[in-house]
């Protein structure tokens, strides 16, 4: 089969003719169909993660097609379409696992990371870290589902109640949730770089109240903000932003350090938070509301031995929505 490897951080990504996997106990083996482009592969690549298992394939916005299953395994079929994400295995019996927060077993392992992604023409998953998907959409739409769907929703999760919600950032995971909120009837505020006309009005197109750049004032205090951007300065402005008893979601993985800000931003029981992966209970429930919206994701597709291409356009900022590669 065809597969991009990382071999080393700040290295790009060489295509490999490598044997298909074979699956293990528990384990299925999947065509896959499409693979999301994310941020975090930007940050493993970039060496930004700890301890990845190299040389590893990356992506964890997985969609395939099960062709074949290991001893064990059961709840899926041949020719079944399923979604790999990025939370790939837990040990089930730690403490975090046994209160329902599997995102923070510390055995946890994740897809594309220290185990094999989607950036190949076959991989293998744990049948239990899977989730079954409808064959109505095109495979490479459905792929921004889950990593970018997925966080986005567990972000907004964090926010509680709250119905103004200013968005920072708006790539992959700020445009599905725009979706989500334009279902839900709660406006939005899309916060962009200076200067990226064309992301403020890709906010405006999907419902956007307001939009402009990270530096501006929105018109209203917000109920929270959600930064999607890896950047600690963020942090402060959006405190900025708040009404009292607001509260600050950081969604990525990976941020630069927030500076120091004045107490007086955070006075008043706002919040600051951080998103630490997911759980299989976030995509059950996020893929019931992406069915119900229902979610379009607005993608651009390249081909698996683009990969570099589509990283680098992502690192860039020329991407509206998702990245995706297709293997065929």
């Amino acid at each position: 089969m065809r597969a991009m490897v990382l071999d080393a951080p700040h290295t790009p990504l060489r295509l490999a003719e490598l044997p298909v996997p074979q699956p293990g106990v528990g384990e299925i083996l999947l065509r896959v169909e499409a693979c999301g482009v994310c941020r975090t592969d930007l940050h493993l690549v970039d060496g930004e993660l700890p301890e990845p298992r190299l040389p590893v394939i990356p992506g964890h916005e997985i969609v395939g097609r099960v062709v074949a299953l290991g001893a064990g395994a059961s709840g899926f079929a041949p020719g079944q379409r399923v979604g790999v994400p990025w939370l790939g295995w837990t040990c089930g019996h730690c403490g975090y696992c046994a209160e329902g927060r599997e995102n923070l077993c510390d055995d946890a392992r994740f897809t594309g990371y220290q185990l094999p992604g989607g950036y190949a023409e076959y991989t293998v998953a744990d049948q239990r870290f899977c989730f079954a998907l409808p064959d109505s959409q095109p495979a490479a739409e459905l792929a921004p589902l889950l990593c970018a769907g997925l966080i986005g929703y567990r972000a907004l999760s964090m926010a509680g109640s709250a119905q103004r919600i200013g968005l920072y950032g708006f790539g992959a995971a700020a445009h599905i949730l725009a979706q989500v909120l334009a279902y839900q009837r709660r406006p939005f505020y899309a916060f962009t770089r200076a200067g990226d006309d064309a992301s403020q009005a890709f906010a405006r197109e999907l419902g956007a109240t307001w939009a402009g750049a990270a530096g501006e004032n929105a018109p209203d205090e917000l109920d929270a903000a959600l930064i999607f951007a890896p950047a600690g300065e963020l942090v402060p402005a959006a405190l900025r932003q708040l009404r009292k008893g607001g509260t600050v979601v950081c969604a990525g993985i990976h941020m630069s350090d927030i500076p120091s800000f004045p107490y007086e931003i955070l006075w008043g029981e706002r919040v600051i938070r951080s998103v630490a992966n997911l759980t299989r209970e976030d995509g059950r429930r996020f893929l019931e509301i992406a069915a119900a919206a229902p979610i379009h994701t607005h993608i651009e597709r390249f081909p698996l031995e683009r990969a570099n291409d589509a990283l680098l356009a992502l690192r860039r900022g020329q991407i509206q929505g998702a990245a995706v590669l297709v293997p065929a």
